[in-house]
């Protein structure tokens, strides 16, 4: 559906990455980034001139990214994962990209080498004490955002009429319980596709 380049100093350069997204183009595929995770290569500013889903890490994303990602609607996709693990000093311009009307979304970016990170949950935590998203924000970036990263906000992402019937059933006393809770999963049951996904105990209910 997509095709993601890593546009960074020790990966792929910008001119690689505009020859990976010329031909993705070509071949009528989106394209997405990571980019901006170490220094400032402006990947994301050109990816955005190709119309991007979405810019991955950005922590030393420039205004002109920001006005660029803002423009063409390149969703941020935050990865404090990755931050916490490569022991980064640096934060995304989360004020800035805010103040832009970039939509954020959050992500565990969960890979063996910089970020061993499979929990939604710890991830909002992640993303609310370090990066110091509210717990809007980081719910938003788990539902709503992450569908429009992935270029399905149509029909993911949210609870609407028409759209696909995807949702958790949490066993807590309030949204923000899935930011704040450390160590611990809520999860009661899930419909997946209209489907329901049931505990056992619910069979004759």
């Amino acid at each position: 559906e997509a095709v993601d380049v890593f546009c960074e100093n020790i990966a792929f350069s910008p001119a690689q990455a505009r020859q990976v997204f010329e031909a993705a183009r070509a071949n009528g595929l989106a394209v997405k980034i990571h980019a901006e995770q170490l220094s400032n290569q402006h990947g994301a500013e050109l990816a955005a001139s190709f119309g991007a889903l979405s810019a991955d890490h950005i922590e030393h994303l420039d205004d002109a990214g920001i006005a660029a990602m803002a423009a063409a609607g390149t969703v941020a996709v935050l990865l404090p994962g990755a931050f916490y693990f490569t022991r980064d000093t640096t934060l995304p311009p989360i004020a800035a990209l805010r103040a832009a009307g970039v939509p954020l979304a959050l992500a565990t970016d969960s890979n063996p080498g910089t970020s061993p990170l499979t929990s939604p949950l710890l991830a909002m935590n992640m993303g609310a004490t370090l990066f110091r998203l509210t717990v809007d924000e980081c719910i938003a970036g788990f539902t709503r955002e992450a569908a429009r990263a992935l270029g399905h906000g149509e029909r993911i992402g949210r609870l609407a009429v028409g759209m696909d019937c995807d949702l958790a059933i949490w066993d807590i006393d309030a949204p923000a319980d899935l930011v704040y809770r450390i160590g611990f999963n809520p999860l009661h049951a899930r419909v997946v596709r209209g489907q329901p996904d049931l505990p056992a105990s619910w069979s004759n209910t």
